[in-house]
């Protein structure tokens, strides 16, 4: 939240708004900083939460001083991804601001594939000891394996995050406002938070339950049976 707070206030700054467009390599340098330190944070709890899934799926005891412990364990790995991902988003945001239309949405289509292809990495960087660009195809290929569950439950996940917004933070916002109007824009923004960690936190969840489930790991918290039939085959 402090990173996205930071990128606000700098791109409302004139100053630094100015020293971005007379300066392009300054400009895109900070750019790849800042999607470095947000690449690294959510891949680092993601994973701690994912190891947190393996743990319960086994049937042991789950706390949160192993998975951060795990993801302590990875962090060459996971600081060696977050340079890759922070290059590869750099590069994509400098061509869209750079090119027409077209280019707008050649990149808009590549950004679209980069978040499927990607959809496994942090459980393959986790567990199968490789680089960013080997995760990178490895999770590509598991992609291909897993096509309808991944993306079927993308979708899901982010139909449910909406509903919620709907349902929860909408009408907060209208019964705070009857009090005060700064009341009801901090009750929506709350709960939206909360919705949209929740389903985040459910959604990882949901990858390693899949990851695991193609690795052939047995556990007696979900059906195997019901993950290879839950949805479409591709």
């Amino acid at each position: 939240m402090a990173s996205f707070v930071f990128g606000i206030v700098i791109a409302k700054d004139s100053f630094f708004a100015n020293f971005g467009h007379g300066n392009k390599v300054a400009y895109y340098t900070m750019l790849f900083f800042f999607y470095l330190v947000n690449y690294f944070i959510i891949v680092f709890f993601n994973m701690a939460l994912i190891h947190c899934t393996r743990a319960y799926f086994r049937g042991e005891e789950v706390n949160l001083r192993q998975g951060l412990e795990f993801s302590f364990s990875r962090i060459g790995v996971i600081f060696l991804w977050a340079i890759f991902a922070a290059t590869v988003g750099t590069i994509l945001k400098a061509i869209q601001e750079n090119s027409g239309w077209l280019g707008k949405i050649i990149t808009g289509i590549i950004g679209i594939v980069w978040n499927v292809a990607t959809f496994f990495v942090v459980p393959v960087i986790a567990y199968e000891n490789l680089g960013p660009i080997d995760a990178f195809t490895r999770s590509t290929n598991i992609m291909k394996q897993k096509w309808g569950e991944s993306l079927a439950g993308n979708f899901s996940f982010g139909l449910v995050q909406f509903i919620g917004i709907i349902i929860i933070s909408v009408p907060l916002f209208f019964l705070g406002s009857l009090a005060n109007p700064m009341l009801g824009i901090a009750l929506a923004v709350l709960t939206a938070f909360i919705i949209i960690a929740t389903v985040s936190a459910a959604q990882t969840v949901f990858t390693a339950a899949v990851y695991f489930h193609i690795n052939g790991e047995e556990s007696q918290q979900f059906n195997h049976e019901l993950m290879d039939h839950l949805f479409v085959s591709k």
